[in-house]
């Protein structure tokens, strides 16, 4: 196969968003190495609370231009506890990328690997293999303070509005739907539940009628509802008999994190952000500057997250080759973990980033 160039924005970001993007982009240098020609070219961008401090930006002149015209980005992590935008709020340029370019479809897998922690009792366990689809461009992040559409009245009384568009509800159903097809396709369930409040708010009715009208669409695909508070509990009682959960922005960051925690913790908690034109690629993780730079982080999330990535663009530039690398990457993932090959320090192992990143290299 002839070689061609991708263009990745990279963000490393603050804290362990350094240490783990080495590792995720080492291991995405092997796995192409491995199964292709294809390269990718990346295309580093200034950003993050520690640039903030530096330059009272919190991303680099044109680095939002820069990062949008690349086939792709990738994020380390942003954020440390000690430095706030004026109005005390966290430093957040990503979520003003995903705004910018609509990156809709929240992408959260969430797998249970053998070998890893699992904090449920039930044998059942270790059959979680879900994905949590977050809309990521509405709800009631839409009036997250870095995008300044709070009301606030004289000091008294702040209103957040949520919003749930037709427009971007029927893409992400949309989406939804399609990922259980692929789904279905591998041999799981296929099922997309749709999770809402639809009994108390117009908006999550809304949200509801949108997933029906769309369910017309896909008469192959099981449909399921469930409340979000009724679905946090499902996700203890019996997360093994879901696949995919299409919900709000808010319910979905709370959700995810939740199942991330019942298949090890957010050190595995890989994500995908879509929308029409690019795709923005992160560990759901925080910064954990406490261990930056000490090789104590998991950089599992990252990598996977990786994969992600290249699954991504193989659908979008109709080059198999770079599905074959994102399916190398997990079998490594899924072999360590089974011969216990890979034990992070985060579960109590003696592996830290470098380790189990070479292991990785390794296997692959």
């Amino acid at each position: 196969m002839a070689s061609s160039k991708f263009q990745i924005a990279v963000i490393r970001g603050d804290g362990i968003g350094i240490d783990v993007t080495d590792a995720a982009l080492a291991v995405i240098e092997a796995a192409l190495e491995k199964t292709s020609a294809i390269r990718l070219a990346y295309h580093e961008i200034s950003a993050g609370a520690a640039y903030y401090r530096e330059t009272g930006r919190d991303i680099e002149a044109g680095g939002e231009d820069a990062a949008g015209k690349a086939d792709a980005m990738f994020l380390g992590a942003i954020g440390l506890p000690d430095i706030r935008y004026k109005d005390g709020t966290e430093i957040s340029p990503h979520l003003r990328l995903r705004d910018i370019y609509q990156l809709y479809a929240g992408v959260r897998p969430v797998r249970a690997y053998p070998n890893a922690p699992q904090r449920l009792a039930d044998p059942r366990a270790r059959e979680i293999d879900l994905v949590i689809l977050r809309e990521s461009t509405e709800g009631l992040f839409y009036s997250a303070a870095v995008h300044g559409r709070s009301e606030v009245l004289d000091n008294q009384e702040v209103r957040d509005v949520l919003r749930i568009t037709r427009a971007t509800t029927e893409k992400l159903h949309r989406f939804g739907f399609e990922l259980a097809r692929k789904r279905k396709q591998r041999g799981c369930s296929g099922m997309l539940t749709c999770v809402d409040k639809a009994n108390v708010f117009k908006s999550m009715a809304f949200f509801r009628q949108i997933y029906d009208e769309i369910a017309a669409e896909f008469p192959d695909i099981q449909t399921g509802y469930n409340y979000v508070d009724a679905q946090a509990l499902d996700l203890i009682r019996r997360p093994w008999e879901f696949d995919v959960l299409v919900t709000e922005n808010m319910f979905g960051d709370i959700l995810s994190d939740l199942a991330g925690g019942l298949v090890g913790g957010m050190g595995m908690a890989a994500c995908a952000e879509i929308g029409d034109e690019t795709g923005l690629f992160q560990p759901a993780h925080g910064s954990a500057p406490d261990i930056m730079g000490q090789d104590m982080a998991n950089p599992m999330a990252a990598i996977l997250s990786g994969a992600l990535m290249l699954e991504y663009l193989a659908d979008k530039a109709g080059e198999p080759a770079l599905q074959d690398a994102s399916q190398l990457i997990e079998n490594a993932i899924s072999l360590g973990f089974a011969e216990a090959r890979i034990r992070p320090l985060e579960f109590g192992g003696d592996m830290g980033t470098a380790a189990v990143t070479n292991e990785l290299l390794s296997l692959i």
